[in-house]
């Protein structure tokens, strides 16, 4: 399986409308459908699927299997605190494409011994997500690429203004929130 280019991840307190960002993502981009506990995950990420199979996109769904298998996902987006449970995500799911979020050394080296097949680092900016912690920074990130077999997406503060930092970085791919619903 391809891995994208391109993570979009949702945010309901950020991103108002993902259905309009997901329709105008490029063809070979991924959605991340993180459901926080939404009493309508379903129909979105229903909503979500009939887009991505539309335009050419993967769906995954945000550290939630059940909802993954629920709606037809593509695969499932670990945080860093489940990497654990990636090995059996894996025995039940084998096509599954999954990611985990990593923001340190350790938890890349636990999402490369589970057996992911990416991890997102981040944040690698400054980032307006109320959960980032401080920015690794170009060189931050660059450590982690190398130090890893595992295709490396950055995420964090990854706008317009700081994406041409990453074209020598090393990494797999790009991700973002805000920056594409712009």
């Amino acid at each position: 399986m391809a891995l994208p280019r391109l993570l979009f991840f949702t945010d309901p307190a950020r991103i108002t409308d993902p259905e309009a960002v997901a329709e105008r993502l490029p063809p070979g981009s991924a959605i991340v459908f993180r459901a926080f506990g939404a009493t309508d995950a379903v129909e979105q990420g229903r909503r979500l699927r009939a887009i991505a199979t539309a335009r050419d996109l993967m769906l995954l769904v945000g550290a939630h299997a059940g909802l993954a298998e629920g709606v037809g996902a593509d695969g499932v987006h670990l945080p860093e605190r489940m990497a654990a449970n990636l090995p059996r995500l894996r025995a039940e799911h084998p096509r599954y494409l999954v990611t985990v979020a990593a923001h340190d050394l350790a938890a890349v080296q636990t999402a490369e011994r589970s057996g992911a097949d990416a991890v997102v680092v981040s944040p690698v900016f400054p980032s307006n997500s109320p959960s980032a912690g401080e920015p690794l920074g170009l060189e931050g990130l660059m450590r982690l690429v190398e130090a890893t077999a595992l295709p490396v997406y950055a995420l964090g503060g990854v706008r317009a203004h700081t994406v041409d930092q990453l074209f020598d970085s090393g990494v797999a791919g790009i991700a973002a929130v805000e920056a594409l619903a712009r």
